[in-house]
């Protein structure tokens, strides 16, 4: 007599089977089906809503607004619930090894270089939320949002909002990141990329410029991602110094579904724009003596096809947080800037709950960063850190984002970083005010040319370039 196969053995079967279908037809991989029901149980952005066991990291409760009197153009940390914070320990080469269990790799190893090295650690302060259109988009998302057939693009989500409130890969953790609410746009009128001096020198690169990064996903309400262009987000920046790039502009498109962006590049000496059909992906940045490739500012930019992404789970560590001095517009860029890494004053650090997931490149691709290891913060999904190895498996680099709450869209984001090249002993700010003399502006309602796509064509990269 056969044996009637059990209710298990049955799910498993047709899960296989789903599976193969799906993999014969193209059609999209579905997300991990999440009842949204449990995420009553957590917070908008699917984080634990307790604290932790010993008291150390707080239970949520929800964004912070700016204290009365705010306005754009005044300093954020001054108008910040917690300013008035004091540091609860500081970390050195003396005591670097009594907390190596939560920091990373790359932390741990600028202690090592360098001997006057400080880490000031502060009261944790979960200060993100997020919007109610977002927190009911993300509900929407849960069993809804899908990644597509290729295994790391994104096919359907309804934004904006994150795709996956409860992950359960790599590839839709780091579109949780990636489709952070941050309103449509965000905005510099000054900002700075600086790569420090060689070993032995005391010349800095330090290039100023204008960007807008233009994010037609975060438009308020709630759309179908398929009712989109494909567009991740458009970006456009104008070099004003030094003489080497200055005049220089370029204007990029970062695609959903595709791997490769487009990138037109203005050089005024040939008054002409050029298609740079491969500037992504590890591509070292133009003028930065190969610090700084195009997929690491904000920690991490571009498309996730180059890597197997795996999910590690979530691990307490001591990460940037609530670190306003990477948006002190007002301090002096060589008060802050030190010869090896920035200043103490400016960096702020916390006890939180990340999101570990380790990046392998796939068999058959190529990458200067063979294996990378981000750390999303379980709030926001902001990338708080990455660390990067070389082919031989030691660390290369170390990335953190000066994380902020922003009082324009009720949300925490990372814009300001910084890298620390490990093996080189350079590092390189990014997306910052220091010294510039105007704040960053987040933008939650379209207005003006540059929040349309027509604004970063070529033709149009042209026309604004040669005025």
């Amino acid at each position: 007599m056969l044996k009637k196969p059990s209710s298990r053995a049955s799910a498993l079967r047709a899960t296989r089977l789903a599976t193969i279908v799906a993999s014969l037809l193209g059609s999209a991989v579905p997300a991990f089906a999440a009842d949204p029901a449990q995420l009553d149980k957590l917070t908008p952005s699917g984080a634990q809503r307790e604290g932790n066991k010993d008291g150390t990291i707080p239970a949520w409760e929800g964004a912070v607004a700016a204290l009365p009197g705010y306005e754009w153009g005044k300093l954020r940390r001054d108008h910040w619930k917690y300013r008035d914070d004091k540091p609860l320990f500081t970390i050195d080469a003396s005591s670097v090894d009594k907390h190596a269990d939560k920091l990373s790799a790359g932390q741990v190893a600028m202690f090592k270089q360098n001997k006057d090295y400080r880490m000031d650690v502060y009261p944790s302060r979960r200060t993100c939320g997020v919007p109610d259109f977002v927190a009911a988009n993300t509900r929407k998302n849960a069993g809804t949002a899908k990644v597509a057939a290729d295994g790391w693009s994104l096919k359907e989500a309804i934004v904006p909002g994150y795709p996956f409130p409860i992950p359960s890969n790599g590839v839709e953790a780091m579109w949780n990141a990636k489709m952070r609410y941050r309103g449509v746009g965000i905005d510099y009128k000054k900002t700075i990329t600086a790569v420090s001096p060689r070993r032995g020198s005391s010349e800095w690169i330090r290039a100023d410029s204008e960007q807008t990064l233009f994010i037609p996903t975060g438009a308020k309400g709630s759309h179908a991602l398929s009712s989109h262009p494909p567009v991740e987000f458009y970006v456009y920046f104008a070099y004003t110094s030094p003489t080497a790039l200055a005049g220089q502009a370029l204007a990029i498109t970062q695609f959903i579904n595709q791997a490769e962006n487009e990138t037109f590049y203005y050089f005024p000496g040939q008054r002409r724009v050029r298609r740079m059909p491969t500037y992504s992906h590890d591509s070292p940045q133009i003028g930065m003596e190969n610090q700084y490739t195009l997929d690491e500012p904000n920690v991490f930019n571009g498309a996730l096809d180059r890597f197997d992404w795996k999910l590690v789970g979530k691990k307490e560590m001591i990460v940037p947080y609530n670190s306003f001095g990477g948006h002190d517009f007002k301090a002096k860029f060589e008060d802050v800037a030190r010869n090896d890494f920035i200043a103490a004053s400016h960096r702020r650090y916390e006890l939180h709950r990340v999101w570990v997931v380790e990046a392998s490149v796939k068999t058959g691709m190529r990458h200067s960063a063979p294996k990378r290891t981000v750390y999303l913060d379980e709030d926001s999904w902001a990338p708080l850190m990455m660390d990067d190895f070389d082919g031989q498996g030691k660390l290369a680099k170390l990335r953190e984002g000066f994380a902020i709450p922003v009082f324009e869209t009720g949300t925490c984001d990372v814009m300001a970083m910084v890298q620390y090249n490990v093996a080189e002993g350079r590092y390189v700010i990014d997306t910052h005010t220091l010294g510039t003399g105007a704040d960053v502006r987040w933008v939650t309602e379209p207005n003006g040319p540059r929040y349309k796509a027509g604004f970063y064509t070529a033709d149009n990269l042209r026309s604004i370039s040669e005025r």
